[in-house]
């Protein structure tokens, strides 16, 4: 028998019983009898033609191998229908009355004002709520709802909740002060060079405790949280690190930093991304101010 599209009421009853781990939990999450709700996936498994959950000998209900197979493309229809109704709410509430966006600390600065002055003229009545963060601190924000959208850096894994796109990227040079040893040698700085001398790395606030670096090279490690610390210790030859070209253009041609070709790096880009959740997709207003974003990058 060929199996029959199943209805979003049956795919609904089928995400609570697996999030809830029983028939009666489900239930109570949907308000239905418990009787209901077995009837609801009697009816699923039968117009599928499989048995979603294995009930014999269990306290409770345990996926079957179809169940396991048909959960990720439930939960993808769940969240593509959040989607579509978030959307049909964007549109017919009209504007927002602002839009929370978070940025990497990455982007480059001159865009983003840029964007953001044309927004006001475009929105004038639409007040953007900025944050600036670093790493995994983008997405993080977007997960918990506390922005929109964002425009992130290098994706570390992919999430079902969240929907992304290209927003450009941004060349990285690995730098330090003039009077720096780095900088006293003439040539490729070999690896062995690099990793003698202090490497200023940025990380997120959340991971700062955590110790966790991202493309560390030397031995020793200062790890910061915030880029304009960063900055102004390479200024001071407090030690080498990788900055984004328009950060510190200026710096190179007034001779404060001097540009390190170390051996070990092969030329460095930072992508970023654009980030929403899939199931708050962002409004008319935050949905221009993202695609500008992107656009100029």
């Amino acid at each position: 028998m060929e199996p029959k599209a199943p209805t979003l009421d049956q795919i609904a009853v089928f995400l609570a019983i697996v999030e809830t781990g029983s028939f009666s939990a489900a239930a109570r999450k949907l308000g239905r009898a418990t009787s209901v709700v077995s009837y609801a996936i009697a009816n699923l498994e039968a117009q599928l033609g499989v048995s979603l959950f294995a009930r014999a000998g269990t306290a409770r209900p345990i996926l079957t191998d179809a169940g396991r197979a048909i959960l990720a493309d439930s939960r993808g229809l769940a969240i593509a229908l959040d989607g579509l109704l978030a959307k049909a709410r964007g549109l017919t509430s009209g504007l927002e009355a602002e839009v929370r966006l978070v940025v990497d600390v990455m982007w480059p600065a001159r865009k983003l004002v840029k964007a953001l002055d044309e927004f006001r003229k475009k929105f004038p009545t639409v007040p953007p709520h900025l944050q600036v963060e670093a790493a995994g601190a983008v997405t993080r924000n977007v997960l918990e709802r506390a922005a929109v959208f964002g425009i992130g850096g290098p994706l570390e894994s992919t999430n079902d909740l969240l929907t992304c796109g290209p927003a450009g990227a941004v060349k990285m040079l690995a730098v330090a002060a003039p009077d720096h040893p780095l900088a006293q040698v003439k040539g490729p700085v070999s690896a062995a060079a690099a990793r003698d001398h202090i490497q200023l790395v940025l990380i997120d606030r959340l991971h700062l405790p955590e110790g966790r670096d991202f493309g560390v090279v030397a031995v020793k490690s200062w790890r910061l949280a915030d880029l304009g610390a960063k900055h102004a210790l390479l200024l001071a030859g407090m030690g080498w690190g990788s900055m984004p070209k328009p950060v510190v253009n200026d710096d190179l041609k007034r001779g404060r930093l001097v540009e390190l070709d170390i051996e070990t790096q092969d030329e460095l880009s930072y992508a970023f991304h654009t980030i929403y959740r899939s199931d708050a997709p962002p409004g008319p207003a935050a949905s221009w101010l993202m695609e500008r974003l992107a656009m100029s990058a």
